[in-house]
């Protein structure tokens, strides 16, 4: 058989593969594009990975100090802010709040840079990994439980006008580099916590509870503005505090509001008092944080590598059993 009969005979199996390995090398090519430095990455560049309940750093070049960054994430707007490098140079940082009931897997995080008229997208791999959260088994009295419908209709107008008054996040940046945790004491409610209260499964624990004496002073985590302040059926009396660019902060179960609406707060300011107010079982405080609507763990704030090192890592919790829990929703 001549050699142009075999090879017209062999050319589909021969052009499969040719095929194959051409888009192997485009896809290869099109993924390092969109690479970035990372706080995790994995499987090269453009790959981030972490936990539910975690916050990723993202890092991209700022180019123009004219250019607009934001990113979309699960249906969720990142914005960006520009910070200086230890060199010198600029660049462009986003935190990506992992909820925690955010589905594991791989997920894409996309990012437009609009400098001039045209924009330019970015597209990076985030790998959610699940968390191993505690089940905690509650049994407390029916009323700290069930809500009656008066109850019920209060909670619900409750949760309406925390909606509105966080409806619109302040535009620039508000935080520093150093956060500061709340109050000191023992961990009596942790995040994430599948609860089980008199039987009844509730949703999971949306922040930190943190067991102090009545009256200890409580400290805001970083620069904002106060929001909110309210008296709530499950949450007591509390704090909302805006860091800008979709970054709340929030404060439950205080005895004393010590600030109103709409004061400027620097980090380490007192803003109220431990107390038990609302549904909780003796005093704690509930310290909970919002990153662009997710659910974060409030102590991944004090690992932020932005604007320094990261200053310490999530205490182990000293006790299984809680001595002094709280509900922010039932």
């Amino acid at each position: 058989m001549r050699w142009w009969e075999q090879a017209r005979k062999q050319w589909p199996s021969l052009s499969r593969q040719w095929i194959g390995g051409a888009t192997f090398f485009l896809v290869w090519a099109l993924w390092g594009e969109g690479s970035s430095i990372g706080v995790s990455p994995v499987k090269g560049e453009g790959h981030y990975r972490g936990k539910q309940g975690q916050i990723l750093v993202v890092r991209v070049p700022a180019g123009d100090a004219s250019a607009e960054v934001k990113g979309m994430f699960l249906g969720r707007t990142i914005k960006f802010f520009r910070e200086i490098r230890p060199d010198g140079g600029e660049e462009s940082v986003g935190l990506v709040g992992i909820d925690m009931e955010d589905q594991p897997g791989t997920h894409q995080l996309t990012i437009e840079i609009t400098e001039g008229a045209r924009p330019r997208l970015l597209y990076y791999q985030v790998e959610i990994l699940k968390e191993r959260f505690r089940v905690e088994r509650l049994t407390l009295p029916k009323d700290k439980v069930d809500l009656d419908e008066e109850s019920l209709k209060r909670w619900k107008a409750e949760q309406e006008q925390v909606k509105a008054a966080l409806a619109e996040d302040s535009p620039t940046r508000l935080w520093q580099s150093k956060f500061v945790e709340p109050v000191s004491g023992r961990r009596t409610g942790i995040f994430g916590s599948v609860r089980i209260m008199n039987g009844q499964a509730r949703s999971p624990h949306n922040g930190e509870d943190i067991g102090a004496p009545l009256g200890t002073p409580v400290a805001v985590t970083n620069d904002g503005v106060v929001r909110l302040t309210v008296d709530h059926i499950f949450s007591g009396k509390g704090v909302y505090v805006d860091h800008g660019l979709g970054f709340y902060s929030m404060y439950f179960h205080l005895s004393e509001i010590l600030v109103k609406e709409g004061d400027a707060v620097r980090a380490g300011q007192i803003i109220g008092t431990v107390g038990a107010t609302g549904r909780a079982t003796g005093p704690h405080l509930h310290w909970g944080v919002k990153l662009n609507g997710a659910r974060v763990n409030p102590y991944a704030l004090l690992d932020l590598p932005v604007g320094g090192e990261a200053r310490s890592s999530i205490p182990a919790p000293i006790s299984d059993v809680p001595s002094a829990v709280g509900e922010s929703a039932p």
